[in-house]
């Protein structure tokens, strides 16, 4: 078993409620196979709680109920297996290229029994089309530059990117900001998720989408 501290144990029932044990299960995967197969680094195994789940899952406070959400990039499943752990009103298509965490994912998802989950081999810019979510999230990706280009198309003209960033996000918006409003952006903030639960907050990249509303 991956250690858990106190604190996080408290975290992790607050997020997870009665599916806590499912969010074990997925610990495990992560630092067994997962780590096997090159998807998490052996040293972030003892930091998998606080520095991987609990920083992904937190941001669940910010996705309406019923959401439809595309993680881009899914990798080991952060955020989008935290998501579709912590909220089984949420519909998940997971998004990765690579065939090795698809199989990986897959195997996760069948194990831990997560019928709100689909996986999908294929590129964000593929997707468009295929995919039209409510929600885009992503984490570790990209810079927000060429990440909008990847999570914006997604939501098919209206909707809101979640993305989790460092501390450097304000910068990444400023960047951003042209491309973000071509592609319909109307409204792009910076939030710090899981303040009362969290040792070290969540920082998240919010944008608002409305082509209908968009600005030049």
């Amino acid at each position: 078993m991956v250690d858990i501290t106190a604190a996080e144990l408290r975290a992790a029932e607050k997020i997870f409620g009665d599916r806590l044990e499912l969010a074990k299960r997925y610990v495990e995967h992560l630092a067994t196979s997962g780590t096997e197969r090159g998807l998490i680094g052996p040293r972030e195994v003892p930091r998998l709680w606080s520095r991987h789940v609990l920083n992904c899952a937190v941001i669940e406070s910010e996705i309406a109920h019923g959401s439809h959400v595309a993680d881009v990039g899914s990798g080991a499943g952060l955020p989008g297996l935290c998501l579709a752990i912590a909220r089984p009103d949420l519909e998940l298509t997971l998004i990765e290229p690579l065939e090795r965490r698809v199989i990986w994912l897959q195997e996760v998802v069948d194990d831990l029994g997560l019928d709100n989950v689909t996986v999908m081999r294929t590129r964000a810019e593929l997707a468009v089309g295929h995919v039209e979510a409510d929600v885009v999230t992503a984490r570790a990706v990209s810079a927000l530059t060429n990440l909008a280009g990847l999570t914006i198309p997604l939501l098919g003209g209206h909707g809101e990117v979640v993305a989790i960033k460092g501390r450097s996000a304000g910068e990444e918006i400023e960047k951003a900001a042209k491309t973000i409003r071509k592609l319909g952006g109307v409204e792009t903030s910076v939030l710090t998720v899981g303040d009362n639960l969290l040792e070290e907050p969540t920082t998240v990249v919010r944008i608002v989408v409305n082509k209908s509303q968009k600005k030049s």
